[in-house]
């Protein structure tokens, strides 16, 4: 796993005991299920990718890479549903870092906040878009 984050993201000041420790215990299930490095993430680059229905279980289950709505739809699916051994299974690094401008605005803040302390390539890959 990725070392420790070196800018946690900052917890909001208005939020009781109990609510900050829930949020701390959803950042930690994220953080567990990162990989290592960026370079594991070795997923299809094109085809039809078929989502196994633990991460796939609200809705659409393959996912054509030619397909730039898709293709979003199944990366956030994954940032969201995956599991430590899924990421590299469906993800790849160049299409993540590709994507991750536009995908960063679609998954959830705590999902966002997690993989960009870990991998500081990818906020570095949103101020460069900008």
């Amino acid at each position: 796993m990725p070392s420790s984050t070196q800018h946690p993201a900052s917890t909001p000041k208005n939020l009781s005991g109990a609510e900050a420790e829930d949020l701390a215990l959803y950042r930690e299930k994220f953080r567990r299920r990162l990989p290592e490095s960026l370079d594991e993430l070795r997923g299809p680059t094109h085809g039809v990718v078929d989502l196994p229905l633990h991460m796939a279980w609200s809705g659409m289950t393959a996912y054509d890479l030619s397909k730039p709505r898709q293709r979003m739809g199944l990366y956030r699916t994954v940032l969201h549903e995956g599991l430590h051994d899924d990421l590299p299974q469906y993800l790849n690094q160049d299409l993540l870092l590709q994507l991750w401008p536009v995908l960063r605005t679609l998954v959830g803040r705590t999902v966002r906040a997690v993989w960009e302390d870990a991998f500081p390539l990818l906020a570095s890959r949103t101020r460069s878009a900008a």
